[in-house]
């Protein structure tokens, strides 16, 4: 059983329409390389933001499925976005096979904050629904959202409930982790980085999962907050994309 994972490395903007063109090439190329799903990152379509305009963002979202239906692309395609079901705003993961059909999202259940007695941040501004897994074609696949997998102590301001086990305890073989992280030239953003880069390896390991990850590119001149790529169960990379810029990755995962 093989499944083959692609992964656009993306400046993520407010330009909603910028962002959809940029998906709407990975998903061509994704394609042209046979790929069976496509992960893009964390809120790729409607930019990382609580300030986007929900009827954009859910005409982009029609444009980008109705496209890798035709592609026949499954994608695990990041984007804020407000459910018509309760009116809420998530941070979303969004899962769809290749035909189009839609099977759920995964809401980023880590949402960052200041680390005080009243926490202000992401965490103000998203809802978060219980943790699910998706089957997808013949494999039990899950999402999650950057703070989510290495629940950063510097703006994490619940317990880590270690998501990566729960899912792999629901059997979850790969986990597609959309990432869109602070970066800068200071020393501090080297470290994040380590300690984002440990974090996939040490997790995929102590899981025995697949780690399917990819970050916004966005400042294109500075080095992104974490590698993006592919880690296997015994934590070791399988393929890295570059660490400043716009790149791509596919891979054929074996198991």
């Amino acid at each position: 059983m093989t499944l083959r994972v692609a992964g656009i490395q993306m400046p993520v903007t407010c330009d909603i329409d910028a962002n959809r063109r940029y998906i709407e090439d990975a998903i061509s190329w994704a394609s042209s390389e046979n790929a069976d799903i496509l992960l893009t990152p964390e809120g790729s379509l409607s930019g990382y933001t609580h300030l986007f305009d929900p009827a954009d963002a859910q005409a982009a979202l029609r444009e980008v499925t109705a496209a890798a239906a035709r592609a026949r692309i499954g994608l695990a395609l990041g984007t804020c976005f407000v459910e018509g079901s309760d009116g809420k705003t998530y941070n979303q993961l969004r899962f769809y096979q290749p035909d189009g059909r839609y099977l759920g999202f995964h809401s980023k259940t880590l949402p960052t904050g200041a680390m005080t007695a009243e926490p202000v941040g992401e965490l103000n501004h998203y809802a978060i629904r219980p943790l699910q897994s998706f089957q997808f074609e013949r494999r039990r696949i899950a999402g999650l959202i950057c703070n989510d997998l290495w629940a950063n102590p510097t703006c994490t301001p619940m317990p880590d409930p270690h998501l990566t086990h729960l899912l792999a305890g629901q059997g979850a073989q790969i986990i597609f982790h959309a990432v869109n992280g602070g970066r800068s030239r200071e020393e501090w953003s080297d470290v994040n980085w380590q300690f984002h880069s440990s974090n996939l390896r040490m997790r995929a390991r102590a899981s025995k999962l697949w780690i399917v990850t990819v970050d916004s590119c966005e400042p294109v001149g500075i080095r992104c907050s974490a590698p993006s790529g592919v880690v296997d169960p015994s934590g070791d990379w399988r393929c890295r994309t570059r660490d400043t810029g716009v790149d791509r990755f596919v891979y054929t995962i074996l198991a």
